[in-house]
């Protein structure tokens, strides 16, 4: 039998709070493929959103993933502190003695129009959405050593197909990290790492009321939601062997919601 794709290798993943969103997705299928794996959570992030924090959540994600035979480490750290994402590698590479990729998938959404634009929350976003995860990057590429497999993997919104006047500082933070995608690639496609950004597009995480998902699937060419799994099963691949030569990519996961 041929080993799980990501046997003996370690992913840090950011932002598994909540059960049910794309983190965790993201987490269960790195374990599934044989990853081991530092979670990151911040659930007082989520207990401010209309959504509310999963109490217990990433704790439960861990025990369950250990379960199933996961090596799983969880830290819990505000990424607003510009001291946490080196410290969020520092002890990784502690736990498990190196790291092969990096998926950012954590967040801060806001929803502000012009006439609401606060500086605060501009500078709140950037620096959690943008600052962190560029400081993420930068720590897990210090501390890579070179090994195949080397990956980052990043997110942002579906702003670049689409208008979103109502999240702008949230936007504007995900289309910095659009844009940062081709230049971080071609940067470290030298040492062996590749770099792309993921775009979910309307996935279902619970955010969501009963209106706002039958107005998705209404005009969802697919008729449906794109789902936390659908997000794990691109970010899978980018972090597999199969994707070796593929880096500096934005890559849409949400069946056609883009391309209507």
């Amino acid at each position: 039998m041929s080993s799980p794709p990501l046997a003996g290798r370690v992913v840090v993943i950011t932002g598994v709070s909540r059960r049910i969103a794309i983190g965790a997705a993201l987490a269960r299928r790195a374990v599934a493929d044989g990853a081991a794996v530092l979670l990151h959570a911040w659930s007082p992030a989520d207990a401010e959103q209309h959504w509310g924090a999963d109490e217990g959540g990433s704790e439960a994600l861990a025990a369950e993933l250990r379960a199933a035979g996961g090596r799983v480490e969880l830290v819990s750290a505000d990424l607003a502190d510009p001291e946490q994402p080196a410290r969020l590698l520092g002890r990784a590479r502690e736990v498990f003695g190196h790291v092969d990729a990096l998926v950012a998938n954590h967040a801060r959404s806001s929803a502000q129009h012009l006439e609401d634009l606060t500086a605060a929350e501009l500078d709140l976003c950037f620096a959690v959405n943008t600052r962190a995860t560029l400081l993420l990057a930068q720590a897990f590429a210090a501390q890579h050593d070179g090994r195949r497999g080397g990956r980052v993997v990043w997110f942002t919104s579906g702003q670049y197909h689409g208008a979103m006047p109502g999240e702008l500082p949230y936007i504007a933070s995900k289309a910095a990290l659009h844009e940062l995608t081709a230049s971080l690639a071609a940067h470290l496609i030298g040492r062996g790492i590749t770099v792309n950004c993921v775009d979910p597009g309307p996935n279902d995480t619970g955010y969501a009321d009963e209106a706002g998902l039958a107005a998705v699937r209404a005009l969802h060419p697919g008729g449906r939601w794109s789902t936390p799994t659908d997000a794990a099963r691109l970010v899978a691949f980018l972090l597999s062997d199969e994707a070796d030569w593929v880096t500096g990519q934005t890559i849409a996961s949400d069946g056609g919601w883009s391309a209507r």
